[in-house]
This record gives structure tokens, C-alpha cells and sequence, in this order.
């Protein structure tokens, strides 16, 4: 059903891939832009090793590329081939995961 290079997206690093791709798909962001958007969502900012591998892998597979005079720090955008993949890799992951919300509900509405 999903027969792209999603499978790379979603593979490598957990979903870490994907959530660098959704992060930026609202423009351009550097790493530390992204480590400090997590932060502010999760609470924990990952290290740089764990972030710049998976811009090396992005950008390598076409899916960001980096902006020219874009200033002291590397800024990254999303292709349309990112897009695509992300676009691939969301639809997974709502048919994946989606369902689960009423698992949720059923295990909060039970007694303890």
C-alpha cells in the first residue's frame, strides 16, 4: 500500500526522521532550530549527535537541502521529493496509529 522510500523515512532513527520532516515543512530551519522546537514540545532537547545524523540522512536522501547565505547557521528547507515523503510517511503513520486514540479512551475510563 505504501510502496515508497517511506520505509527509509520511518526506519531510520524511530520517527525521529519524520518528525524532523513535519517540523519542516513549516520553513526553514537549522538543527538547533529543530532541537529547540522539541524541546519546547517534549520537554528534552536532544543532543547534537542525535539530531545531525538525521539531517545528514535527510539531506542525502534529497528529502531537505540547505539554503545558501543562510547566515552563520546551516539552514535546511524541505523539497518537494521531502514532501512527498513526508506526505507518504504521515498517511502511514495515521493508519498505523490513528486507531489507538480509542484504546486510550477505553484504558482511562476503566476503574482501578
Amino acid at each position: 500500500m505504501f510502496k515508497t522510500e517511506m520505509t527509509k523515512c520511518c526506519e531510520m532513527k524511530g520517527f525521529l526522521t519524520f518528525l524532523v520532516l513535519r517540523l519542516m515543512k513549516d520553513g526553514a530551519k537549522s538543527g538547533e532550530d529543530i532541537r529547540q522546537e522539541i524541546k519546547r514540545r517534549k520537554g528534552t532537547k536532544p543532543s547534537p549527535g542525535t539530531i545531525y545524523p538525521v539531517l545528514k540522512h535527510v539531506h542525502e536522501n534529497g528529502w531537505i537541502k540547505e539554503l545558501k547565505d543562510a547566515g552563520k547557521e546551516k539552514k535546511y528547507e524541505i523539497t518537494d521529493k521531502g514532501k512527498k515523503e513526508l506526505d507518504a510517511a504521515t498517511k502511514k503513520f495515521v493508519a498505523l496509529f490513528c486507531d489507538l486514540k480509542e484504546d486510550f479512551r477505553t484504558e482511562k475510563s476503566q476503574p482501578s
